[in-house]
């Protein structure tokens, strides 16, 4: 199983916009073989542990069956209209590629 911890960060005030397509790509994401989760996460409200991610940050958090699943993913259609749409909304994107600990 892979894991994926993707951090999008938008331009100001951008995020419930790129939110609104991300959440119109999922049915196309969780149709794709191999995927076992995909889904965003924003800071929970009421609980101060640590560093907050901010209103213009969320977290993609995915499972995949395989690396090669991932990779199919990646080279999608779905996901390069999804990248078209949102290119110009996203300050920066950092894209960690897990795998479980032994």
């Amino acid at each position: 199983m892979i894991h994926v911890l993707a951090i999008i960060t938008t331009k100001p005030g951008m995020r419930d916009t790129i939110l609104g397509h991300f959440r119109a790509n999922m049915p196309a994401v969780h149709a794709e073989n191999g995927c076992i989760e995909y889904g965003p996460a924003i800071d929970a409200e009421g609980f101060a542990a640590g560093k907050a991610l901010g209103p213009d940050t969320f977290v993609v958090i995915e499972k995949w069956a395989s690396l090669d699943a991932l990779k199919a993913h990646a080279a999608a259609p779905h996901m390069a209209a999804y990248a078209a749409k949102t290119r110009e909304h996203i300050a920066s994107r950092t894209i960690h590629v897990l795998s479980p600990a032994a």
